[in-house]
């Protein structure tokens, strides 16, 4: 079994991770603003992001031979009933996380991503961060990590006033006049100025609508993302917007503490002797259960859709190859980036690798660029934003500064390796 036990390699884990958790959001909101139903995106999400947990598990988890005390992965499958406790755990930290990551892909669509990911992120931190502290026997540097907790509080409440404060933009850019229209400047009627997709379009119709480009953050940009996306927003009311992003995020506070217990076993719920689940056996069962949920309820979704989202069947999923690359390698990204963050977590503790929590800051990137958001705001929407990045700037910092180092409660850690590129 391959192990990182050094301070340097679990924060090159998280580095890592950071980024590839900041990535995989803006794929799956690249294909929804392009119309393709989220049923369909989730659906192929979650074929290679129990791909990616099965390739980590067996090509970190299997590699040298199983010995006494440090079982490899397949070894340890074979374990189940020994380790049972620990495998509810895990399967528990899935099906929450799955639940979380099921619902963030409409409150992208309601809220941003910038947005959403903040409010998440900062939730997960202020309640998990602070569950694995304890959980980890305080290895962590209080007096440096319960600061970088408070930034991400602020953080919070700061997403909260941005999504308002840039929706009031959106208000703002509607009520005037776009395309020779005059828009109402009551936000239910905008979404009744958007053409009826079961209406025919004359071809004259057509060429005008591709021959004009509107630019980012204009009236006109907002009105023609709205006709494309598969999740129809316009008209909403923020606190739909807000209330999913809530309900996203407390999802999403507890599935670290999870995995934490499923591989450390602080309430001693295994029999005396029995080695603790592997990091990465840990990480297969949390994938899979994640993988079972998300399929259930999307192919429930497909035929019972929720947000105004067209019906679909199996047989249209299956036909439905436009982006299906995107959500594939979404899947990848968001595998691999748990894995590594789970990796990193079992060296320097838990509440340091909840650092990459900071990946709004890599989403934000993202969705100015791909998706234009916050353009053409106000100056107060970008005076909001800047203050709610600065606090996710300091807040990685001082978490991935109150790393420690983990003690070996049993014989895991005998053999390592610290090196893995």
């Amino acid at each position: 079994m391959l192990v990182v036990d050094d301070r340097g390699g679990a924060v090159a884990l998280m580095l890592a991770s950071l980024f590839l958790l900041g990535t995989w959001p803006a794929l799956l909101t690249l294909l929804e603003r392009r119309g393709r139903l989220p049923q369909h995106t989730y659906l192929d999400y979650s074929v290679t992001n129990l791909l990616a947990a099965v390739v980590i598990a067996v090509a970190f988890g299997q590699a040298g031979e199983s010995r006494p005390g440090v079982p490899n992965f397949f070894t340890q499958l074979s374990q189940i009933q020994d380790n049972w406790p620990s495998v509810q755990f895990a399967v528990a930290g899935g099906l929450i996380l799955g639940l979380g990551c099921l619902v963030s892909q409409y409150a992208w669509a309601y809220a941003g991503l910038s947005v959403t990911n903040v409010i998440c992120s900062s939730m997960t931190v202020v309640v998990g961060t602070t569950i694995n502290y304890f959980l980890d026997g305080r290895i962590n540097r209080a007096e440096i990590l319960f600061p970088g907790v408070v930034c991400f509080l602020v953080a919070v409440f700061l997403g909260a006033a941005v999504h308002s404060s840039n929706a009031k933009d959106d208000e703002d850019k509607l009520s005037m006049k776009c395309g020779g229209v005059e828009l109402s400047s009551d936000v239910s009627d905008k979404a009744k100025l958007l053409p009826d997709p079961e209406e025919p379009k004359s071809g004259n119709q057509e060429d005008h609508n591709t021959s004009i480009q509107a630019k980012p953050g204009t009236a006109e940009f907002i009105v023609q993302v709205e006709e494309r996306r598969s999740i129809k927003v316009l008209g909403s009311s923020k606190f739909l917007g807000l209330g999913l992003v809530f309900f996203a995020g407390a999802c999403s506070t507890l599935f670290s503490a999870a995995i934490n217990l499923a591989t450390n076993d602080q309430w001693h719920a295994l029999r005396k002797g029995v080695p603790h689940l592997l990091v990465y056996t840990a990480f297969f069962y949390f994938s899979v259960s994640s993988f079972a949920l998300g399929v259930c309820l999307n192919v429930w979704f497909l035929y019972q859709p929720k947000a105004g989202v067209p019906a679909s069947t199996i047989a249209a999923y299956a036909r439905d190859w436009n982006g299906r690359h995107w959500a594939l390698l979404a899947g990848l990204l968001c595998g691999f980036g748990n894995g590594f963050q789970f990796m990193g977590g079992q060296a320097a503790g838990y509440a340091a690798a909840d650092a990459v929590q900071a990946l709004p800051l890599v989403s934000t990137f993202w969705g100015v660029i791909l998706f234009g958001e916050y353009r053409r705001s106000s100056r107060r929407t970008y005076l909001l934003l800047a203050s709610m990045l600065s606090m996710f700037v300091v807040a990685v910092a001082v978490l991935m500064a109150s790393a420690g180092h983990r003690k070996a409660s049993n014989g895991n850690a005998k053999f390592s390796v610290t090196r893995f590129w």
